[in-house]
C-alpha cells in the first residue's frame, strides 16, 4: 500500500464496517438476540473511533480487530447457532455449527493490539505484554460466559437459548473459553514475529 492508502486504512475499514453493520441490522432473525449480541460490537467500535486520535494502532491490529467485529455482527444477525455455515459442518463432518467457535477464536485476536498498545506506550516490555494480552482475553472470555448465562436466565425462552448458543453441548462454555485463549496465543506468537512496538504504525 502507498503511504496515503496505508494512513487511511482504519477509516476505510470503519466505513465498510458501518455499512455492513447497518445492512445486517435490517430484519435479523431475532431482534432480541441481535440487540444483545451487537452491544459489545458497538462498544468496541465506538472505543476505537473515540480513541483513534490518542492512539493509532497498526494496520494489522485494525485488521485483526475488524475480523471479530464483522464475524460477531454476522452472528448477531442470524444468531450464532443458525448462521448458514453448514458447508463447513458437512466438509469436516462436525456435529454442530462451529461458526461461534471461530468467533470466540477471533476474540483472542485482541491480545495482539493490547500487547502492541502497552509496549508502544512503554508501559511494559514485550514479555509482560504478552502475558497481559493472553490473561486479558482469558478474563474477558470468562466474563462473557457469565453474561451469557445471566442473559439466558433472565430472558429465558427461545431468545435466551439462541443467545447462549450452546447447541446442547454441556461443555460449551469451557470450549468457548479455550477457543478465546487459543486465539490469543496465536496472535501473541504473531506479535513476536512482527514486533509492532518497534514500528511507527
Amino acid at each position: 500500500m502507498t503511504p496515503t492508502i496505508s494512513s487511511k486504512y482504519p477509516h476505510v475499514l470503519a466505513v465498510i464496517f458501518t455499512i455492513f453493520f447497518i445492512i445486517l441490522g435490517i430484519a435479523p432473525v431475532s431482534r432480541d438476540v441481535w440487540v444483545a449480541e451487537v452491544i459489545p460490537v458497538v462498544i468496541v467500535f465506538a472505543l476505537l473511533v473515540v480513541t483513534y486520535k490518542d492512539f493509532r494502532f497498526s494496520n494489522l491490529s485494525y485488521s485483526l480487530m475488524a475480523f471479530w467485529l464483522f464475524w460477531h455482527t454476522i452472528g448477531g444477525h442470524y444468531t450464532f447457532a443458525n448462521v448458514p455455515f453448514g458447508w463447513i459442518t458437512d466438509l469436516f463432518g462436525f456435529e454442530r455449527n462451529h461458526f461461534d467457535r471461530i468467533g470466540h477464536f477471533s476474540v483472542g485476536f485482541y491480545a495482539y493490539p493490547l500487547a502492541e498498545w502497552v509496549t508502544r506506550k512503554r508501559w511494559s516490555g514485550p514479555i509482560l505484554a504478552s502475558f497481559l494480552g493472553v490473561f486479558f482475553i482469558m478474563s474477558i472470555a470468562a466474563g462473557y460466559e457469565i453474561v451469557e448465562w445471566w442473559f439466558a436466565e433472565v430472558v429465558g425462552g427461545g431468545a435466551g437459548v439462541e443467545f447462549l448458543g450452546s447447541q446442547g453441548d454441556v461443555w460449551d462454555a469451557q470450549k468457548d473459553m479455550l477457543a478465546d485463549t487459543l486465539g490469543a496465543l496465536t496472535t501473541i506468537a504473531l506479535f513476536w514475529l512482527v514486533r509492532p512496538d518497534r514500528r511507527e504504525s
